[in-house]
């Protein structure tokens, strides 16, 4: 996977804005946001971030009508663009982050899906090239450390406790791009492995996992700090035995990922998280998989055949959900429409939190002099009608 190939994509077709000033729409900075506010790129950074009109005179980009938004952050994605993170090429694996850049998610974590440990840790040290040149932001293993109970699109044989001895290869394999693991912290060996990974500044998430309540909130004192995709792959609440839903919405510790795509969320189990959680600790994600932003047909996730029809991936052997077809634009847009949330709290599950979670906020995902040009121009109706990337529109505003 040579990194030649990796700074040859990732340069195509991008039109750097070497000064760039868009004024007249609604800015959300962090502390809320404004009317007829201004947003001043120069190169790669913001240099001016406020509410009111650009000084006179000055050659500006006119947005009124229109929001700015961070950039989004997508800490669980599994390709996209007719492309597999897990067994893509190099040039594979940029198509898929592209597609998913037209969609406004400037930064993205990697997930692979459960395979052999060598095979993983062999993927996991090519991804780590692409990681290293700028184009994605770390690798999440989900898998092969979680429970055949709750196993969902993962092949069932090859899945393993988890040990913290080969928990700890994956990690070394990915040379310190490695952001996130998925266990059954239940499983034999799965506290110890919570351990190794929050000693290593790697995130440990619980998901996939068939776990009680107070199984999970002891993984949580180990160190475990996000819920992969809360609800999904694992017990039902429960008034009785309230399972690991209760235990992770309750903790202020636990960041709770979403999947907000109609599909796997019924919209009051997203208000339930949200009204329990709080906005400041929730991350939307997508789940994604290679169908996102391409078309219905059949693919492969990891060694399992996968239907997509109507956007809706499922297996083609029992029918279980299959990742999605998801991009945040739309999870942005539904939380507007949908599920009437506030933008300000969407902004913060879809840039700001996940931005936190990788280390990476003193950098990215806030509208604020000094960080990176991330940002989304949506219409007023919240679709989407810009996205630029270090100063470059990946998709410019017409």
């Amino acid at each position: 996977m040579a990194a030649r190939a990796v700074l040859a994509h990732s340069a195509a077709g991008a039109a750097r804005a070497d000064s760039t000033i868009l004024t007249g729409a609604r800015v959300v900075l962090p502390n809320g946001a404004v009317e007829n506010g201004t947003v001043t790129v120069e190169g790669t950074k913001i240099t001016a971030a406020e509410a009111g009109p650009a000084p006179a005179g000055a050659p500006v980009r006119d947005l009124t009508g229109h929001w700015i938004v961070p950039g989004f952050v997508d800490l669980h994605n599994h390709g996209g663009g007719g492309a597999s993170f897990t067994g893509g090429t190099a040039d594979e694996v940029l198509q898929g982050v592209r597609t998913h850049r037209e969609h406004g998610t400037t930064t993205l974590v990697a997930s692979l899906v459960t395979a052999d440990t060598d095979f993983l840790a062999r993927r996991a040290a090519e991804l780590a090239e692409i990681v290293q040149q700028g184009d994605l932001a770390g690798v999440h293993f989900e898998g092969p450390f979680i429970s055949p109970c709750r196993k969902g699109a993962h092949s069932e044989e090859l899945l393993r406790d988890p040990d913290p001895a080969e928990v700890r290869k994956l990690i070394d394999a990915a040379r310190g791009t490695a952001k996130m693991v998925t266990l059954a912290t239940e499983l034999p060996g799965g506290l110890d492995s919570v351990r190794l990974l929050a000693d290593h500044g790697v995130i440990a998430a619980i998901g996939h996992t068939d776990a009680t309540y107070e199984q999970t909130v002891e993984a949580i004192d180990a160190g475990a700090t996000v819920a992969t995709h809360l609800f999904n792959a694992m017990p039902p609440l429960g008034h009785r035995a309230p399972g690991p839903i209760v235990a992770l919405l309750e903790d202020e510790r636990v960041t709770v990922e979403l999947i907000n795509d109609g599909t796997h969320l019924h919209p009051a189990a997203l208000e339930l998280a949200f009204h329990r959680a709080g906005a400041g600790r929730v991350a939307f994600i997508t789940d994604a998989m290679d169908a996102a932003g391409f078309r219905d047909g059949i693919y492969q996730l990891g060694p399992l055949a996968v239907d997509v029809t109507d956007g809706v991936a499922r297996l083609v052997e029992g029918g279980s959900i299959a990742g999605s077809t998801l991009t945040l634009d739309t999870a942005f847009r539904r939380a507007a429409t949908v599920d009437l949330l506030p933008v300000e709290d969407i902004v913060q599950a879809i840039s700001v939190n996940p931005a936190k979670l990788l280390g990476l906020y003193d950098r990215i995902e806030s509208l604020e002099p000094g960080k990176d040009a991330d940002l989304v121009v949506l219409d007023a109706e919240f679709a989407l009608k810009g996205v630029m990337r270090r100063g470059e529109w990946i998709v410019e505003p017409k």
